[in-house]
């Protein structure tokens, strides 16, 4: 079986599209999905299946609007794509450091999109003065030089025209370790 990471955007984002995460698992494990466990309340799912992904999300977000009364988009990656996203990090430690400073503030971030930008739309993102990216197929990695909430960058994502999700890199970590932790 194959562990899946089902990243759900945009439930329990300032108060709106409230899911609790217990009833979330309670959804997925109704699903027949084996292994189910979520991480935190922005809506990550770890779970295994033989199924093809674009059939899983199908499935998933047609049973989520049924079960919710509302619709939202799911990007799906398997544990060996997590563990890939991690080993590609373009950015060096000393890149992080520099960016994180004394203060220990997150700085560090992953965008995963459901297609790959067009050319024109990567052009629309432009380039920024102090935050830095990187577009790696369906991962856009981001180094911001403060935070997320002051960065034009973060604001300018959606340029890119796709469906995306992003989480810190705290996060990408944790969810690859428990997807590890599910394979046998």
């Amino acid at each position: 079986m194959t562990v899946h990471i089902a990243l759900l955007r945009g439930i329990n984002v300032g108060g709106h599209n409230k899911v609790k995460m217990s009833e979330l698992k309670t959804m997925f494990e109704g699903l027949g999905f084996s292994g189910v466990q979520t991480y935190i309340q922005s809506g990550n799912v770890l779970f295994s299946s033989d199924e093809p992904s674009e059939a899983l999300r199908a499935r998933i977000e047609q049973t989520f609007e049924s079960t919710f009364g509302f619709r939202i988009s799911i990007l799906l990656r398997t544990q060996a794509e997590f563990e890939t996203i991690l080993a590609r990090l373009p950015f060096s430690e000393d890149d992080i450091q520099a960016a994180t400073g004394t203060l220990g503030k997150e700085v560090l971030y992953v965008t995963l999109l459901d297609a790959e930008p067009t050319p024109e739309a990567v052009d629309k993102l432009g380039t920024y003065e102090k935050d830095k990216y990187v577009i790696d197929g369906l991962t856009v990695y981001l180094l911001f030089d403060q935070t997320i909430l002051d960065s034009k960058l973060a604001a300018s994502l959606p340029k890119l025209g796709v469906t995306m999700t992003m989480r810190n890199w705290k996060t990408m970590t944790k969810l690859t370790s428990l997807a590890q932790a599910m394979t046998p």
